[in-house]
């Protein structure tokens, strides 16, 4: 559709520290304006301390059909694996 504003997509950290999650999507005619509807339309309720927004056509994803030859090589990595890694005591989120 030719005027139809470009379609955002909305991340919203819910507390200082961890990490911005993907909420939705929005049409808005700018980031600023994309801003403020996300602000309305996602932390209606203080659920957010920083919200994100990004053109849907600036994000790029892997081909679910090429998931295999894509993340394969990672599994002969286990030193990637936390499971030898000791959590200090009072670490809330890594």
């Amino acid at each position: 559709m030719k005027n139809q504003w470009p379609q955002w997509e909305v991340f919203v950290r819910s507390e200082a520290g961890l990490a911005h999650k993907h909420v939705g999507s929005l049409h808005a005619a700018d980031a600023r304006m994309a801003l403020e509807h996300a602000r309305d339309l996602y932390t209606r309720r203080n659920e957010g301390v920083s919200i994100w927004v990004v053109k849907s056509e600036n994000v790029h994803a892997t081909d679910p059909q090429e998931s295999d030859e894509f993340f394969g090589p990672s599994e002969d990595k286990t030193y990637r694996f936390p499971t030898s890694y000791h959590v200090p005591e009072g670490v809330k989120h890594l």
